[in-house]
Formats: structure tokens, sequence, C-alpha cells
């Protein structure tokens, strides 16, 4: 059966390509796929034990099966390349609360759409890129994302957060490509009647989207550049397939020579 298979941010890098066809025997498991992956890349398994999978767009585990034309990705931990859109394609991808673009975010356009007369509070956050990271100047950002999966999971969250917490409306957009110092890369606005709600809605949705939101940084600085550290994906939804724990991916190689750095953002 003809499965396709993407990669992205450092797996992409080590793969040497972001996507190929893999062609598999009937009832095939997705730890099968991840096999014959490195088989032919052997250094992907050095970094297999942190990363997530995906099929058709949606997080899975080694055990389960694989059909004829699925989608699969493997998706190192998030938060960090730039997959630049095709041509003529549209700037920004929306759903009801949420938007993916590679334009400049203008917050105060986006809240101020947002605000009702009932509400008491908008609680804003704006995850800015900052000019360096542990001491290194950081020059620019370069953030790429599995868009598509990204924007159904970004309004996944923000349907949870409107059900689980006591606030009216939500906005989350997300940037992509390169942001420069100083610019937005994500935005984050809660609209509610009380101020509580609002600042605890909009923290739980930064620290869960930067856990499970497939979008990745590359930091450029004046002597280099590198995949920026990730975020541990929750064990629920981390590969299992070397029965080692999200925590561990911390301890695996880099590409780079040099360390690399914490998030530049955020």
């Amino acid at each position: 059966m003809h499965i396709r298979v993407l990669y992205f941010g450092i797996l992409k890098d080590l793969a040497g390509n972001a996507e190929e066809a893999v062609d598999l025997p009937e009832n095939s498991t997705l730890a099968d796929l991840l096999t014959h992956c490195k088989s032919r890349t052997p250094r992907l398994g050095d970094y297999l034990s942190g990363a997530a999978f995906s099929i058709n767009q949606e997080f899975a585990h080694p055990a389960d099966g694989l059909h004829e034309n699925d989608e699969v990705a493997l998706l190192p931990p998030v938060s960090g390349g730039s997959n630049p859109p095709a041509e003529g394609s549209p700037p920004a991808s929306c759903t009801k609360h949420c938007a993916i673009t590679r334009d400049v975010i203008d917050t105060a356009r986006i809240a101020n759409a947002l605000k009702h007369p009932e509400d008491g509070a908008t609680a804003i956050f704006e995850g800015v890129v900052r000019n360096n990271t542990r001491g290194r100047q950081t020059l620019y950002l370069d953030y790429e994302s599995y868009e598509a999966m990204a924007l159904k999971k970004m309004e996944e969250l923000a349907q949870q957060a409107l059900a689980d917490f006591k606030i009216r409306d939500v906005a989350l957009v997300h940037r992509l490509g390169r942001i420069d110092i100083g610019e937005t890369s994500a935005l984050i606005v809660v609209a509610s009647a009380h101020r509580g709600p609002a600042f605890e809605a909009c923290r739980w949705l930064i620290d869960t989207l930067k856990r499970t939101v497939p979008i990745w940084k590359k930091e450029y600085f004046v002597d280099g550049a590198v995949w920026a550290d990730g975020e541990p994906f929750p064990e629920s939804v981390v590969s299992s397939e070397t029965g080692k724990s999200a925590e561990k991916s911390k301890l695996t190689p880099h590409l780079q020579a040099t360390p690399s750095p914490k998030k530049a953002s955020h």
C-alpha cells in the first residue's frame, strides 16, 4: 500500500527531504513504517524517542494500523525553519477562532474586533522575537508548521478553552516564515466578563499550544543557525516506540556542533 510520509524540523534535515512516498505491505503498522524510515536514514532513530506521529492529521501511536494513501507525519518536539507558501496561495488559513498567517500580526485590530460591550476584561499574550539567546545575538527566527494539522489543533484548543473557562470568546494567531526582532510570532486574545478567567485561559492556551501544535522554529544567529529546542509532547501523544519518555528527548544529539539554545520567543 502507498503511504505519504512528511518530515518536519530537524527530522526533515536528517531525512534530506520534506516528504516521500513509501510502499508497505498490507496490514502494516506505523511501527513498520518507522522501521523502514530508520533503515533508510539510521540517524532518525536518535531523534524518535521524543517525537510524536500523526496519521491523517491526528496524533497516532506506533501500534496503529495504516491504510492505503494515509498521510503520516513525523513531528519533532514543537516550537520551532521555513516552508514558503506555494505561489498564489492565500496569505492566511483560518478557522472560526484561529489563523495561521505569513503577514505581520495586527494585535490591536484583532483585539478590538473581539471586544464586546459585555466584556469586562481582555487578556492579550504576544510572543515576541527577542535579540538574543544565551548570549548569542539573534538575527531573526524562521517558523514552519504542518499547517493543516496545526490549524486544526489550534481550533480544538480554542473550543476547549471556551468549554473549560468562563470566557466569552478567544482568538489565536500564529505567524510562519521569517520573523524579525521585535515582531510578534504568536498572538492570543481572550475576552470575558472578568479578568481571572481571561488570564487563566490565556496562560493555558499558550502553554498548551507550545506543547501540542505542530509548529517549529529555526533560530538564525550571527554565527550560525539551529533548530530551537522543542517543548516535550504530552506523554499521551509522544512516541513509545523506543520505550523512552518525552522528557528524555532533551538528551538527544543535535545536528549542530554548537549547543542548541533555548527558545528565543514566547
